[in-house]
C-alpha cells in the first residue's frame, strides 16, 4: 500500500496546497510544548502562540479531510481544555475524550495526584463519522469478576491495555535505538496504539495522515493494514529513521502479533485488510492465524 513521506513543516506544506488526496484519518501527536530538546523545533513557545499554531494545523487538516473523516489528537492531560477548544474552533465535532492509562509507573507530584494517563481527543468532520468499526477486545478480567466473558467487550474510552514506550526497559524490543544504544526517539508511539486507532476509524484503502510523523509508527502500521498513508516530518534525523524503518521489516514492528487482541471483533477480516482465519476454538484461546494476502 502506498506510503508517502514528506520532509518539512506540516503547516507550510498544507498552505502550499500541494497535491494531497482527501484524508480519512489523522493522528495528531505534536510536540507538547514542555521544553523538551528537539533537533529542529523550539518546544518552549508562549502558550498563546503554541495553541494558535495547533488551531491552524487542525484547521488545515480539517480542510483536506473527507466528510465524516476522523482526527485523534493526543496531548498531556492538563491540556484537555485547550485541545477541545482547539478542535472546536477549527471546525471539528467532538466525539470522545479517550483516556490512555499508562501500564507502568505513574509520574509523582508533590502537591497534587500523580499523573498516570494521557488524553486522546477523537473528533470528526461533521456530526457523524463516515465509519466507525466497533472493535471488541478481551483483556484480563479485573479483580473480583466471577465469570469469564463469552465474547470479549467493546472498546471503551478508557484504554488501559496498551503499554507506553517511554519508560526505559518497559519499552521492549519495539523501541528504536541509535548506534550508541541511546533511544532514537524518546516519544515513540507504540504499535498497539496506532493499530487501535487505524482499525477503529478506517477501512483498507483509506488514507491516513500523520503531520508529526516522528519515528514513523503511523506509517509502519498503516502500510501493514493496507491503508494509504502520508507522513510529514521536520527533523532530517527522524526522516532517516522512518526511511530505514519502512525499508527493513523488523519483527517488533509486525502488527500480526496483535491480531489476536481483536479476535472477538465481528467482520475482522474486512477491517484488518488481510485474509485471516479465526476459528471457534481460536476464539476461545484468543489465537488467530494470519495468512498472506491473495
Amino acid at each position: 500500500m502506498k506510503t508517502t513521506l514528506r520532509h518539512g513543516d506540516c503547516l507550510s506544506l498544507f498552505r502550499q496546497h500541494t497535491n494531497i488526496e482527501p484524508i480519512d484519518l489523522t493522528f495528531l501527536d505534536p510536540p507538547f510544548n514542555h521544553d523538551k530538546e528537539y533537533n529542529a523545533w523550539n518546544d518552549n513557545l508562549p502558550d498563546e502562540e503554541y495553541w494558535g499554531w495547533m488551531r491552524d494545523v487542525c484547521k488545515e487538516v480539517h480542510a483536506i479531510t473527507s466528510d465524516g473523516g476522523a482526527i485523534y489528537f493526543m496531548q498531556r492531560e492538563k491540556n484537555s481544555e485547550s485541545v477541545l477548544r482547539c478542535l472546536r474552533e477549527s471546525g471539528w465535532t467532538f466525539q470522545n475524550l479517550i483516556v490512555w492509562k499508562k501500564k507502568t509507573s505513574a509520574v509523582p507530584a508533590m502537591k497534587r495526584y500523580g499523573k498516570h494517563y494521557q488524553i486522546i481527543a477523537f473528533g470528526t468532520k461533521g456530526k457523524t463519522p463516515r465509519l466507525f468499526n466497533r472493535l471488541r477486545i478481551d483483556p484480563p478480567l479485573p479483580s473480583g469478576y466471577k465469570y469469564q466473558r463469552e465474547n470479549g467487550m467493546f472498546v471503551t474510552d478508557v484504554w488501559d491495555d496498551i503499554r507506553e514506550m517511554t519508560s526505559g526497559y518497559f519499552a521492549g524490543d519495539e523501541a528504536l535505538y541509535d548506534a550508541e544504544g541511546i533511544r532514537a526517539h524518546k516519544q515513540q508511539s507504540p504499535i498497539q496504539l496506532l493499530i487501535r486507532i487505524i482499525l477503529s476509524s478506517t477501512n483498507p484503502g483509506d488514507v491516513v495522515l500523520d503531520p508529526f510523523a516522528g519515528s514513523g509508527t503511523t506509517l509502519v502500521v498503516a502500510s501493514q493494514l493496507n491503508r494509504k498513508s502520508i507522513g510529514i516530518e521536520l527533523d532530517p534525523f527522524n526522516i532517516e529513521i522512518i526511511h530505514e524503518r519502512l525499508s527493513k521489516e523488523r519483527k517488533a514492528d509486525d502488527v500480526s502479533r496483535f491480531l489476536k487482541d481483536y479476535a472477538c471483533t465481528e467482520g475482522l477480516e474486512e477491517i484488518w485488510g488481510e485474509r485471516i482465519s479465526v476459528s471457534h476454538d481460536s476464539l476461545a484461546s484468543r489465537q488467530t492465524t494470519l495468512f498472506e494476502k491473495e
